[in-house]
């Protein structure tokens, strides 16, 4: 019997997303004969322009029964899509599974279709849906998240990490494997969200500042000043300062401050309770400096992470 497969579009989607279809695809080719059905869907159906321009033909949602629904996300957070979110409540009771890939997360846990479950969505955003639907508890440097039926995955192309490994459910890992091969991208990705966030925002053009801020990252302890900063690249100071102010669009000590709220950060989601600690081992030296810091970028004490961390540690090691 075939299972459905529905991407769920809406005007301004992210066209990449079509990728979490490809996975499954594949899948279709390395079988007897296929066994995914695949479809877009749209509230109301017809042709839906994605945030690139290109426009795609789409079902209406309610077309049909499936298997496994999947609502794309945009490169901004949507707009409230009411439509949209009643037909997915109306389909979820007979779908197996649903999914967000990126920012398509705010549209299902808008519908209510997350209450209490673990949760991601593209790094940028992890905060914002976390802040709007307190009900979640979202785990912001996971590449995706399974809770039950319900599936989420970070920005863009994690969603082809997602697909993989519901591919890898249904039909075993070796067959994932050889779908990954053909799609010549990693079977089982390492790391999270957080190798791509800082240093990938921050993105200087010249080899020399990217090496400057990779020292930063790996000597997060050392005082890292301008002078040190400049003699690892042989600038002199003052060269470096301007070259890295035009490159990166902040001072170094802006920079090298989203490095150690990161890696602080980290800490506490990997378990680090001991704020003293964690402004000790991120180079802040003291908890009032880690604290500002923290208020800076999230609005919040570090103290206040600490608890909800230790909360969705203990969601995950109670399901």
């Amino acid at each position: 019997m075939s299972k459905r497969i529905g991407l769920v579009i809406y005007p301004g989607f992210q066209a990449l997303d079509m990728a979490v279809l490809t996975v499954f695809e594949f899948a279709n080719t390395l079988l007897p004969a296929p066994l995914y059905e695949l479809a877009t869907l749209s509230v109301a159906g017809g042709p839906v322009k994605s945030s690139s321009g290109v426009a795609l033909d789409s079902q209406p949602v309610g077309w049909g029964g499936y298997d496994t629904l999947l609502v794309a996300g945009a490169t901004h957070l949507p707009a409230p899509q009411p439509e949209l979110q009643a037909a997915l409540n109306a389909s979820a009771g007979a779908t197996r599974r649903i999914a967000s890939i990126c920012t398509g997360a705010f549209i299902l846990a808008g519908a209510g279709l997350m209450d209490g479950k673990r949760a991601t969505t593209h790094w940028a955003f992890g905060r914002r849906l976390q802040e709007l639907h307190p009900g979640l508890l979202v785990d912001e440097d996971k590449i995706f998240v399974k809770d039950g039926a319900v599936w989420s995955s970070a920005g863009v192309t994690a969603c082809i990490d997602m697909a993989l490994a519901m591919v890898e459910g249904d039909l075993g890992v070796e067959i994932a494997r050889k779908v990954a091969r053909a799609m010549v991208v990693y079977h089982r990705r390492t790391g999270g969200q957080s190798q791509f966030s800082a240093l990938a925002e921050i993105e200087p053009s010249s080899d020399r500042v990217k090496e400057a801020l990779l020292y930063a990252r790996d000597n997060l302890r050392k005082e890292l000043g301008v002078e040190e900063l400049a003699a690892q690249v042989h600038w002199s100071p003052r060269h470096f300062s301007r070259m890295f102010q035009a490159q990166t669009g902040m001072a170094p000590a802006k920079a090298i401050e989203k490095l150690r709220v990161e890696a602080a950060q980290e800490l506490i989601d990997q378990g680090h309770s001991s704020v003293a600690r964690i402004a000790e081992l991120t180079g802040f030296g003291d908890e009032e400096r880690l604290r500002r810091a923290f208020l800076r970028a999230f609005g919040q004490s570090p103290k206040m992470l600490v608890q909800q961390a230790r909360l969705r540690n203990e969601h995950v090691y109670l399901s």
